[in-house]
């Protein structure tokens, strides 16, 4: 007996409501798929179907089984997909969502290399907020996060991110830079608002060393919801920004951004890519996050 033929077989009457509707969808001949459903039956040694002539009932041991079939299948189903992808070269549409600094500063550059890698995949990025919706609704959306992350999302760590402050050189020729954090007080302060954060308030710890923290009091000359809009007001010489080296590598690179106070951070971000779901993921998804994973280690 062909087992998996045969539960194939009966999990179609099941969902068919009947032998003959299921012969027809599976271009059987009734005969055929009845055969299979018995051989089935004897094979367990119960009876899943009882047979009417006016209708076809399952049994409780039936539905059971169906129901442990229905997922046997899918993960079947799934197996040879995966398997027929990881054959083929890679292709297909990314659906990806970003919050619009890391789309520009973060993904932007990784999607051109990968390309380069893997030229029959193609990106379709929004960028915006994440909201209920945005992970469901796409491949994966790439988020930066706190320590106090809802773990209840499937998610890849990505890559751990200092929080640096920067400043344009502009900025720097008109005020003398800051040697110690005390000195951010007489700064003018670009200062990122978040939920819970009391945003004149900064604290510092020495890189390497998070018991030394240091608090001061600083000055907000521009609060923002966007980090884009603080790096972009930075970079046009509007006063000192919170950021990181994933966000602001090639401002900094560039010579667009210059860092401030090198010793000493604010804290410390995570970028995750969320998951609709850790079940199945198409190999384009997984080639595209062990690629980040790989970018940001290098």
């Amino acid at each position: 007996m062909d087992r998996l033929l045969s539960m194939r077989v009966f999990r179609k009457v099941v969902d068919e409501g009947g032998f003959a509707a299921a012969a027809r969808a599976l271009d059987l001949s009734p005969a055929v798929v009845t055969r299979l459903v018995a051989d089935l039956e004897r094979h367990l040694g119960t009876r899943l179907i009882q047979r009417t002539t006016r209708r076809l009932a399952i049994t409780e041991a039936g539905a059971a089984y169906a129901e442990r079939v229905q997922a046997i299948l899918a993960e079947i189903d799934e197996a040879e997909s995966a398997l027929a992808e990881a054959q083929r070269e890679p292709g297909g549409v990314l659906r990806v969502a970003a919050q619009p600094v890391l789309a520009t500063q973060f993904f932007a550059p990784m999607a051109a290399a990968f390309r380069l890698q893997h030229p029959g995949i193609a990106f379709d990025l929004h960028v915006g907020p994440p909201d209920e919706g945005t992970i469901e609704g796409h491949d994966l959306t790439l988020l930066v996060t706190r320590a106090d992350f809802d773990r209840a999302v499937v998610a890849r760590h990505i890559a751990d991110a200092d929080v640096l402050l920067v400043a344009s050189p502009a900025y720097l020729r008109r005020r003398p830079p800051p040697t110690t954090p005390a000195d951010l007080a007489a700064h003018d302060c670009l200062v990122l608002r978040t939920p819970g954060a009391a945003g004149r308030q900064w604290t510092l710890t020495r890189a390497g060393d998070p018991a030394h923290a240091e608090p001061v009091r600083v000055r907000p000359v521009l609060t923002a919801n966007s980090s884009e809009v603080l790096l972009q007001a930075a970079m046009h010489g509007a006063g000192i920004a919170p950021t990181t080296p994933q966000l602001a590598g090639g401002l900094l690179t560039g010579g667009e951004l210059v860092r401030v106070l090198p010793d000493w951070v604010m804290g410390r971000y995570t970028v995750h890519a969320a998951l609709p779901s850790r079940r199945y993921i198409p190999r384009r998804v997984q080639l595209f996050l062990d690629f980040m994973a790989n970018w940001n280690r290098g």
